[in-house]
């Protein structure tokens, strides 16, 4: 290396020193207007921070925090959220209250059933307050009467008075309920799919208590420009780790991954699923990108592989029988969950001969397994326009219904896929498991 070499980087290494501490001086800046009340100043500040390529990302946790309860504290209720969940993302701490402001935030923008999830995750995380958890309990039950359940409004609030009796808001909320004259005992009519009741949930809830679930979700987006970039599978990756969060998954969430950043996840997921207990433990493996067919495999693209003949497919591709599905299944897990939303075109046109048909092939064996693909064998799908492409979309809405087996969920899906993409996308699962899954009791 020349002095001319070192003078210049040497030159790098201080202005990247003076801009760094720049942009921390727009952090405590908007800290200072958040604590006096400055909110539309420290949004401000905040959103100017987290612009900037050089900054200190180990406080980006924390800005999306205290960015996301300014929004809260101005009412714009939508924002708040998405930064809260950022926050959420980037295992932030404070994680109780991050739940209690996402459950309030909800609540006020209408999402109930959304509200109902962060207020039960709040109060896991917080019940060994005995006066927080009153509180929990108490807002917890305006939710069930808004989703018209006052038998679980009556159950939060009659906990909440064993706890705290004196407590005038809890009576007069216990007062309420009685006049609405509505039924507080759980009726014995058979529940109806999506729409599943209470009491059958308390079951289902007992039955999997122990039940470990482990998740590693990728979406592979920004390739190569002789590949083709794709517009959803990052937003499809990150709305599907969330998704999963909130049914009790351990997820690893990869984005834009190279093959040794997928190499080395899969390994530690596989320590995970080999580490659970043979009847407890579920694994659940998603990829939203590029895929591929070639003598009856499935390869996942990583974002750097370089693909100029056919030999370079096995060397820089995962395959998925072979290596994601088959680790799967020598693991203790009970169940295995594989989903492919990786039925789009051929990445490589110069080895179109070379790999026959496009989309993905069958897998036709799999032990305790269920595999879904965004489309049936042979076919693409398009990337989607919207945040989500159109199968995790449906998916995505599918899982968040309580009391759908695994089974259900996807019929749903397809059914939804097909009308909605006027019958030229058709969704295709294969299952070979013996027990039930759900991922909301």
């Amino acid at each position: 290396m020349n002095r001319r070499t070192i003078v210049f980087l040497s030159l790098m290494l201080v202005m990247s020193g003076f801009s760094a501490s720049a942009q921390y001086k727009l952090y405590t800046k908007g800290f200072d207007n958040y604590k006096n009340a400055n909110y539309n100043e420290a949004i401000t500040n905040f959103t100017e921070y987290l612009s900037k390529s050089i900054r200190d990302r180990s406080l980006d946790v924390e800005v999306f925090y205290l960015r996301g309860l300014s929004w809260f504290k101005i009412q714009n209720y939508k924002n708040a959220i998405g930064d809260f969940e950022e926050a959420l993302l980037l295992n932030h701490s404070n994680k109780g209250n991050i739940f209690w402001f996402l459950a309030k935030s909800n609540e006020k923008s209408g999402f109930l059933p959304d509200a109902l999830r962060y207020y039960t995750s709040a109060i896991e995380q917080l019940k060994s307050d005995r006066e927080t958890y009153v509180k929990l309990l108490l807002e917890r039950s305006h939710v069930y009467v808004g989703l018209l359940d006052p038998y679980l409004a009556h159950a939060d609030l009659q906990t909440a008075y064993e706890i705290q009796p004196g407590n005038e808001e809890v009576k007069k909320a216990l007062a309420n309920i009685d006049k609405l004259g509505l039924p507080i005992t759980r009726p014995s009519a058979v529940a109806r799919p999506g729409v599943s009741d209470s009491t059958v949930n308390v079951e289902l809830a007992e039955r999997f208590k122990n039940e470990k679930r482990y998740a590693l979700v990728i979406g592979n987006a920004s390739y190569a420009k002789n590949i083709g970039e794709l517009r959803n599978p990052v937003n499809d990756a990150t709305d599907m780790a969330r998704e999963l969060e909130r049914s009790n998954f351990q997820v690893q969430l990869l984005t834009n991954a190279t093959y040794g950043q997928i190499r080395a996840e899969l390994l530690k997921f596989k320590e995970k699923l080999d580490e659970g207990d043979r009847d407890n433990t579920v694994g659940l493996f998603y990829f939203a990108g590029h895929g591929l067919r070639h003598e009856d495999e499935n390869y996942l693209v990583p974002v750097d592989a370089i693909i100029e003949f056919e030999d370079d497919i096995r060397r820089y591709c995962f395959p998925v029988q072979k290596m994601v599905l088959a680790n799967m299944e020598r693991s203790k897990s009970r169940m295995n969950i594989l989903i492919l939303d990786a039925c789009r075109n051929n990445p490589f046109p110069s080895l179109t001969r070379s790999l026959g048909d496009q989309g993905l092939t069958e897998i036709k064996e799999a032990r305790g397994s269920f595999i879904a693909f965004a489309t049936a064998p042979g076919e693409v799908a398009q990337d989607g326009v919207g945040r989500n492409g159109l199968y995790t979309q449906e998916l995505l809405r599918a899982m968040r219904k309580r009391g759908l087996t695994l089974e259900q969920v996807f019929k749903e899906v397809r059914l939804n896929v097909l009308r909605l993409s006027g019958e030229k996308q058709k969704t295709w699962d294969n299952s070979n498991v013996s027990g039930e899954f759900y991922f909301k009791f």
